[in-house]
C-alpha cells in the first residue's frame, strides 16, 4: 500500500490546480475516447440507413441503464474508498472494493438474462416504430451479452480513479474504445454484418476493456479485488446506496428521458428520432470533457474532505467550475455557426435528419455553459456524501424537469418543443443547483473557520 500513502500525501498537500490537472488529463482522455467510440457507432451505422441510426439511438437508453448500474456501484464504492483512504483506514477500503465489484457483476448477469427474455416488448417500450424494430432487436440482443462486462468495467474504472490512480483506469478504457473504433468498419462493411457488426464490435471491446482493467487493478498502488474480501453487510450496502444513488438517479433518469424523447420524436417520423439521437451523442461528447475534468476533482475532494481539509475542497471546486465554464462557452460559440455541418457528418443523405438535428443542437448549445456548475456541484455533493442533495440535483436535469417538459412543450410547440426541451430543463436545473451546492460550500467555510480557532 506504499503507493496509496504517496497518493494521500500528494492529494492533501500539492497545489490544488496541479493535482486536479494531473488527475483530470487521463480521465478526460478516457471520457473523450469513450464518447468518441459511441459517436463512431452512430457515424458508421449512419452509413447504412436512417432506421439503423434511429435504432442505435433507441438502444442507447438501455446502455444508459447498464451504465447507471455500473456508476451506482463504482461511485458508491469509490466514494467510500477515497474517504477511507483519506482517513487511513485501508482495510475497510479493500473490503468495499471487493464488495462493490462482485455485487455489480452479479446484477449485470441478471439484467442480461432479463433483457434477452423480454427482447421484443423491450424494443417496443423503448420507442421502436415498426420500421425500426428489426434493427433494434438485432442491435440490442447482441449489446445485452456485453452488459456484465460493461458494468464490471465501470466499477473497476471508478474505483481506480477514487484511489488517485486515474492513469491505470485510462489505459483500460482507451484500449477498449480503440478496439471498438477499429472493429466497427471492419465488421459493418468488410464482413457485411450491418448493424449487427456494430453491436459485436461494442461487445468485444467491452470484454477486452474489462480484462485489461482487471489486470491493471492488480498493479502496485491499486487495491486488489479478492473474493475473500467480499463483505455482504448492511453497512456496506448502505454506503453503496448513499454514494451511488445520485449516479443511478442521473443515469437511470437519462435513460427514461431518452425513451420519452424517442417516443415524442417518433410522432414526427424516423428522421426526427435519428436527428435527436445524433444530437444526444454530440452533447455527450462535449460534456465528456467536463465530466472527465470533474472526475479529476473527485479524488482530491474525497481525500481532503475525509482529512478535514475543507479549504482545499472549496478551492478545487471553484477552479474546476471556472475551467469547465470557459470550455463549454467556447464549444457553444463554435457549434452555433456549424450546426448543420456537424449533424451532416453522421447522416448526410437525409435533409430531414439534418434539419431536426441542427435545430436541436443550437437549442442545447445555448445552455451548455451552465452545465459546469450543474455537473461539478453534483460531483462534489456525491463525493462528500451529501446524498439527498446530490440525488435531487442528479434527478433534476433528466427527470424532475425534463420528463414533464417532454410532454408539455411538444403539445404546444410541436417538433420545436422536442428540440428545445433539454435546454429549458438545463435552465431550471441551474437555478436549483445554486442553493443546493452553495449551502454546502458555506458549511465547509464555517467548519474551516472553527478549525482555525
Amino acid at each position: 500500500m506504499h503507493r496509496t500513502k504517496d497518493n494521500f500525501k500528494y492529494l492533501t498537500t500539492a497545489p490544488v490546480p496541479k493535482v486536479i490537472m494531473t488527475l483530470a488529463v487521463p480521465t478526460i482522455v478516457s471520457m473523450l475516447v469513450t464518447s468518441f467510440y459511441n459517436i463512431a457507432d452512430t457515424y458508421f451505422v449512419g452509413k447504412i440507413n436512417t432506421q439503423s441510426t434511429a435504432a442505435v439511438g433507441i438502444v442507447f437508453s438501455v446502455m444508459s441503464i447498464i451504465q447507471a448500474v455500473g456508476f451506482f456501484f463504482g461511485h458508491g464504492s469509490g466514494n467510500y474508498i477515497s474517504r477511507k483512504l483519506g482517513a487511513k483506514e485501508d482495510e475497510a477500503a479493500s473490503r468495499m472494493a471487493a464488495t462493490g465489484f462482485f455485487l455489480a457483476l452479479s446484477l449485470g448477469v441478471i439484467l442480461m438474462l432479463l433483457g434477452l427474455l423480454l427482447l421484443r416488448p423491450l424494443s417496443y417500450a423503448l420507442g421502436s416504430t415498426p420500421t425500426i424494430l428489426p434493427y433494434t432487436e438485432r442491435y440490442l440482443g447482441i449489446i445485452l451479452l456485453g452488459s456484465p462486462f460493461m458494468i464490471a468495467s465501470l466499477v473497476l474504472n471508478n474505483q481506480m480513479r477514487f484511489q488517485g490512480n486515474a492513469a491505470y483506469a485510462m489505459v483500460g478504457i482507451v484500449a477498449g474504445a480503440a478496439t471498438n473504433v477499429i472493429l466497427d468498419p471492419i465488421l459493418i462493411f468488410v464482413c457485411d454484418l450491418g448493424i449487427s457488426g456494430a453491436a459485436i464490435a461494442t461487445v468485444i471491446s467491452q470484454v477486452f476493456s474489462f480484462c485489461l482493467l482487471f489486470y491493471m487493478g492488480r498493479r502496485e498502488g491499486n487495491i486488489r479485488i479478492h473474493y475473500r474480501n467480499f463483505t455482504f453487510s448492511w453497512s456496506f450496502v448502505k454506503e453503496i446506496i448513499g454514494g451511488g444513488t445520485p449516479s443511478l438517479a442521473r443515469q437511470g433518469l437519462a435513460s427514461i428521458s431518452t425513451i420519452f424523447l424517442n417516443v415524442s420524436a417518433g410522432n414526427y417520423g424516423d428522421a426526427a428520432i435519428a436527428g435527436m439521437s445524433i444530437v444526444s451523442r454530440i452533447g455527450m461528447f462535449i460534456n465528456s470533457f467536463l465530466i472527465g475534468f470533474g472526475q479529476g476533482f473527485q479524488p482530491l475532494c474525497g481525500f481532503n474532505y475525509g482529512a478535514g481539509l475543507y479549504a482545499r475542497v472549496r478551492q478545487g471546486f471553484w477552479f474546476s467550475v471556472k475551467v469547465g465554464f470557459i470550455f463549454l462557452l467556447c464549444c457553444s460559440v463554435a457549434g452555433m455557426g456549424y450546426a448543420e455541418e456537424i449533424v451532416a457528418l453522421f447522416r448526410k443523405g437525409d435533409p430531414l435528419v439534418i434539419e431536426t438535428g441542427s435545430a436541436a443542437l443550437r437549442w442545447q448549445l445555448i445552455t451548455y455553459p451552465l452545465g459546469a456548475w450543474i455537473i461539478l456541484s453534483n460531483m462534489m455533493l456525491q463525493t462528500i456524501r451529501k446524498s439527498v442533495r446530490a440525488t435531487i440535483l442528479a434527478s433534476a436535469r433528466q427527470g424532475l424537469f425534463f420528463i414533464p417538459l417532454i410532454f408539455i412543450l411538444p403539445y404546444y410547440l410541436g417538433l420545436q418543443g422536442v428540440e428545445m426541451c433539454q435546454a429549458v430543463s438545463d435552465m431550471f436545473t441551474f437555478v436549483l443547483a445554486i442553493p443546493l451546492s452553495g449551502g454546502v460550500l458555506l458549511e465547509m467555510k464555517r467548519k474551516e473557520a472553527v478549525a482555525k480557532r
